[in-house]
């Protein structure tokens, strides 16, 4: 029997502790309380994520190697990337919001890329070391800074202006970038942080009580 301090869960909505049961796949807990979802069971949760973790990557780099779009008028024609716009607002004097361009549409999502991969990773051979609870509690904080939604919003209200001067040809990486927001948000939907919590080794080398399926107290209301 475990003892009755290990293994609470605090409702998100209600502070109520109770301990999380089996859940059926496909079923939620909800606490008994006020109903909040406590824990969604997501079959196959980190080997879906981790394919569409390996294709975001795959996509990113298409998306920034790869220009975004093409502007032909009176004969000349010019074509651009992310890190080329960026880099173009940099020479006209436009430093800081070069690099916040950069930060949001380049780096963010290339490290939040980067940590799903190594938590994923990490995590396939349980118990994972310690220090993935790290990466994991570092991924809510990053990921809003992962704008591509609002760049490519950017890039269609200038797409939509710019078509009155010149002829605009979509660039392969503008597909890729759309692919990506389909990506970033597919991650989101399918990834299961309650699984991956299952599988970190404590720093003291124990496993968490979830891994040890402890007997439930009180428990959420689970529904398949």
């Amino acid at each position: 029997m475990v003892p009755l301090t290990e293994n609470l869960v605090a409702c998100p909505e209600c502070d109520l502790l109770q301990r999380i049961p089996a859940i059926p796949p496909g079923g939620a807990a909800r606490c008994p309380r006020c109903g909040y979802t406590i824990a969604v069971d997501k079959p196959d949760s980190l080997e879906r994520t981790l394919s569409l973790t390996i294709a975001a990557a795959i996509v990113f780099l298409v998306a920034n190697v790869w220009p975004l779009m093409g502007l032909s008028a009176v004969g000349r024609h010019a074509s651009t990337t992310i890190l080329g716009g960026a880099q173009e607002m940099w020479l006209q004097g436009n430093e800081i919001t070069a690099v916040l361009v950069a930060f949001c549409t380049v780096i963010a999502p290339a490290v939040h890329i980067g940590f799903m991969l190594t938590v994923l990773l990490a995590v396939r051979r349980p118990p994972a070391p310690s220090w993935v609870g790290m990466l994991l509690r570092r991924l809510d904080w990053q990921y809003p800074w992962a704008m591509i939604e609002v760049m490519m919003l950017g890039i269609l209200v200038a797409l939509i202006k710019i078509a009155e001067l010149a002829t605009v040809i979509t660039g392969i990486g503008m597909y890729a970038v759309g692919a990506l927001m389909a990506l970033f948000a597919a991650m989101k939907v399918s990834f299961n942080p309650r699984e991956v919590w299952t599988r970190i080794r404590w720093v003291n080398g124990q496993l968490p009580p979830s891994a040890r399926s402890p007997e439930p107290a009180l428990s959420p209301e689970v529904r398949p």
